[in-house]
Formats: C-alpha cells, sequence, structure tokens
C-alpha cells in the first residue's frame, strides 16, 4: 500500500514510516526510525546498561590497580611493563564503550555534542595522566567499597563523580575562583539529588559527601591547592615572615590564660602545636579542619586545667592566637583558601569545625593588624621589639616555682644577664653617638667664630720701611775735620 502526496506528488511506502520495534505508531527518523515511546524505553535500557558497565569497569579496574601495585613491589621493570598494558588496555575499554553508545544515539545528538564527544574520545582520560599513589589507590579503593552498600543510588553517585573528574580535567585552565564555583555546584547538586530523588536520609547523605569530597579533592590536590595563578604563595610568605618578627610577644601581652608552668598544660599546648602545623600535611579539606578541630580542643583543655573552670570564647581567641604566632604553621593562607574554596559548605557553615575555622581565620586577621595599642605597648617599645634591639624583660629568678628545671633557671638568668648587658652597650653607644655629634658642632662652631673674626678684622700687610741713612752721609767735608781722639794711658 502506498500513500500518496498530493502537495508534492511523490509516492512513499507507508511502512517505512512505521516504528522499527513493531508498536504500530509511525516512527521519526531522527529517533533511528522508533516512536517516542519505543525510544525512551530504548534510551533508558542502553543508559542502564552504561551505568551498569561503568560500575562493572570501575570494580575490574580497581582489581588491576591492586595487582598492578602489588606486582611493583616485587620488580621495578615489572611494573612499568605491567603498568603499561593496564593503562592500554583500560584505554581501549574506555574507547569502545564510548564508541558503543554514541552509534546507537548518533542520529539524535546534535552536531555540537558530537564534536565534543569525539574530541572527548580522543582526549585522554585523567585517570591515565594521573600519578598513581598508594594514598590514591586506598581511597578509590575505600570509596568503592562504600558506594556498594548503597546499591544503585551509589552506582549513579559513582556515575556523577567519574562525570565531575573529567570535567575538572577539562577546566583546568580556568581560574581557581571558577574551578570553586564548579566544585560548589557539583555538592550541591548531589546533595539535592540524593534528598529529593534517592530520599537518603540526612545522616547517610553528610557521610556520602564526606567520601565524595575525599575521593575527587585527594585526586584533584596536586592541581588546586596553591595553584600557580594564584598569589596564595605570596601571602604565605608575608604571613611567615610577619610570625617570625612576632616571636618575642608573651602570653601575658595577650591576655592567655594558659600557665605553661603546669606539665599536663605544657603537654597541652605541645599538641595544639603539633596539631595546627599537621593541617598542611591532609590532602582533604574535611581532614584539615580535623586538625583545626582538634588543636581547638586542646586549648580548650588547657585553659580549663589552668584556671579549673570552663573555658569561654574570650579566653579561646586570644590563646589561639598565641599557638599560631609560636607554632608558625607552614603554608598557613594556601590551607585556608583550600578549605574555603573546596571544602564541603555544609561543614563550613554549620557545627564545630565551621566554628573554630571561622576563629582561626580571625587569629590570621589580628596577627596581619597586630600593632603596638593591641599589646599595650608604647610606640617605641614595639617598634624595638620588633627591630629586633631589644625583648622583652624575662621572668625574675624569685618568681620561679620550686618544682622548675634548674637548667632552664640558668638560661632565662643568662637570658637576663645577656638583656641587661645589651641594654648597657645600648647606652653607651647611644652616648659615644651623641659626644661625636658634640665634637663635630663644637669644631663646626670654632672654625665658624674664627672666620667672622677674620671676615671682621681683616689682617693687613704693610710693605718695610726704608733704612735709615748715617747721619753724617751728606756732609762733604768729611775729609777736613781731624782724627777722632785716641784713648791714652798714662803711668802713675
Amino acid at each position: 500500500m502506498s500513500l500518496k502526496s498530493e502537495r508534492r506528488g511523490i509516492h512513499v511506502d507507508q511502512s517505512e514510516l512505521l516504528c522499527k520495534k513493531g508498536c504500530g505508531y509511525y516512527g521519526n527518523p531522527a529517533w533511528q526510525g522508533f516512536c517516542s515511546k519505543c525510544w525512551r524505553e530504548e534510551y533508558h535500557k542502553a543508559r542502564q546498561k552504561q551505568i551498569q558497565e561503568d560500575w562493572e569497569l570501575a570494580e575490574r579496574l580497581q582489581r588491576e590497580e591492586e595487582e598492578a601495585f602489588a606486582s611493583s613491589q616485587s620488580s621495578q621493570g615489572a611494573q612499568s611493563l605491567t603498568f603499561s598494558k593496564f593503562e592500554e588496555k583500560k584505554t581501549n575499554e574506555k574507547t569502545r564503550k564510548v564508541t558503543t553508545v554514541k552509534k546507537f544515539f548518533s542520529a539524535s545528538s546534535r552536531v555540537g555534542s558530537k564534536k565534543a564527544e569525539i574530541q572527548e574520545a580522543k582526549a585522554p582520560s585523567p585517570s591515565i595522566n594521573r600519578q598513581t599513589s598508594i594514598e590514591t589507590d586506598r581511597v578509590s579503593k575505600e570509596f568503592i567499597e562504600f558506594l556498594k552498600t548503597f546499591h544503585k543510588t551509589g552506582q549513579e553517585i559513582y556515575k556523577q563523580t567519574k562525570l565531575f573528574l573529567e570535567a575538572m580535567h577539562y577546566k583546568r585552565d580556568l581560574s581557581i575562583e571558577e574551578q570553586s564555583e564548579f566544585t560548589q555546584d557539583f555538592y550541591q547538586n548531589v546533595t539535592e539529588r540524593m534528598q529529593t530523588r534517592g530520599k537518603v536520609p540526612p545522616e547517610k547523605v553528610e557521610k556520602i559527601m564526606d567520601q565524595i569530597e575525599k575521593y575527587i579533592m585527594t585526586r584533584l590536590y596536586k592541581y588546586v591547592f596553591c595553584p600557580e595563578t594564584t598569589d596564595d604563595e605570596k601571602k604565605d610568605l608575608a604571613i611567615q615572615k610577619r610570625i617570625r618578627a612576632l616571636h618575642w610577644v608573651t602570653p601575658q601581652m595577650l591576655c592567655v590564660p594558659v600557665n605553661e608552668e603546669i606539665s599536663e598544660v605544657s603537654d597541652m599546648v605541645v599538641k595544639a602545636i603539633t596539631d595546627i602545623i599537621e593541617m598542611d600535611s591532609k590532602r582533604v579539606p574535611r581532614d584539615k579542619l580535623a586538625c583545626i578541630t582538634k588543636c581547638s580542643k586542646h586549648i580548650f583543655n588547657a585553659i580549663k586545667i589552668t584556671k579549673n573552670e570552663p573555658a569561654s570564647a574570650d579566653d579561646f581567641l586570644p590563646t589561639l592566637i598565641y599557638i599560631v604566632l609560636k607554632g608558625n604553621p607552614p603554608r598557613l593562607q594556601s590551607n585556608i583558601q583550600y578549605i574555603t574554596r573546596f571544602c564541603n559548605p555544609s561543614r563550613l557553615m554549620t557545627g564545630e569545625d565551621g566554628y573554630y575555622f571561622t576563629n582561626l581565620c580571625c587569629a590570621v586577621a589580628f596577627i596581619e593588624k597586630l600593632d603596638a595599642q593591641s599589646l599595650n605597648l608604647s610606640q617605641e617599645d614595639f617598634d624595638r621589639y620588633m627591630s629586633g634591639q631589644t625583648s622583652p624583660r624575662k621572668q625574675e629568678s624569685e618568681n620561679w616555682s620550686p618544682d622548675a628545671c634548674l637548667g632552664v633557671k640558668q638560661m632565662y638568668k643568662n637570658l637576663d644577664l645577656l638583656s641587661q648587658l645589651n641594654e648597657r652597650q645600648e647606652r653607651i653607644m647611644s652616648e659615644a653617638k651623641k659626644l661625636e655629634k658634640d665634637l663635630i658642632e663644637w669644631t663646626d662652631g670654632i672654625a665658624k667664630e674664627v672666620q667672622d673674626i677674620v671676615e671682621k678684622y681683616p689682617l693687613e700687610i704693610k710693605p718695610p720701611n726704608q733704612s735709615l741713612a748715617a747721619i753724617d752721609s751728606e756732609n762733604v767735608e768729611n775729609d777736613k775735620l781731624p782724627p777722632p781722639l785716641q784713648p791714652q794711658v798714662y803711668a802713675g
């Protein structure tokens, strides 16, 4: 049977317009000859099949990664060979999967999306380019094992996470702010999808988000922590130099209610400093926040032991500032920026982690703007301490407790003596410079007075007078004068 078009006068076979599946409805060439209902069914089946293949591929790749890592412990040469075969096999599997899906849906894809898929298939996967490490393999294994308990929801989460990592791989050229915004959007979308579609309880949503953050940030850490496109490193050096210049600040200046003479309190202070320094060694923002939280709890315990009562917020912040000054944590600004940019926002906005992180930011801001008024010092003393000319007086020997170490007492006694000698030398140098200045001024004054006198009474040197002539020089008749009388001697 044929259908005749009265407008164009062409003949079309009616059987060619029916759905391929034989449901009796007309098909659409844009949907590969399927009707809309059958095409949706086929699309859903293909999507579920693809998700299942991805899940099986992830498990198989994980097993192969473990086998490759185990073989690397026995022979280095065997490691490179096994890893090369493993990477080649993984690349072929990835290319085959993408090509199969593209063939099935090629007619319903737009031209722009076709080009993007072809470029994505040709481009290397981020998992191929990454450097394998023990920590990355361990986190990947833990993430997969964790998601297995959620079955279908876990498969969907794993699929979204892999797509996010793929997208981040192509966004490395963007600014760190844009990458941060993309990551925060991903956190929000996954959370909303689990709450609305998956009906996952809030407590499980929080655990899942912690695992997602741990998995993706372990892989992205080396690309997004202190990137070269930002001035994070410059800020790190500035705050580190600032803290070194403030090494002379004492607990009394900050009104810190902590007595380090108590051994238990001293141990708490050391643990707090260790925790704040350890923050830089962590990769995941949640782990960095955990270090800040542990440090803060040690501070509260130290205050509680010293005062024999629970610590307040007014006591906590000055003590935290003192711990930061004493510990001088490495890459402090970079860690703060990294947590702000890539941490799960729900953790920063609520809970004790967010509270302690806010206090740390306030402590760093206070250190950057610290001046003489903040420490109740005169500007002259503050400038002398900052320049290193002198340092605050140490504790007097008579105030030491009987249980204090003799070596510590002697050390502070020597430091006090050196401080006194330093002050004495400074006074001598000051007096010497003053004497030198007075001598120069006195010399200049004498020279000026002499010059004024010379100008007022100038010295005039007259020519010498002519010699006087003899009295008889003009007497022309000298030759007529009698000779002079000669003395005579008479003998008596």
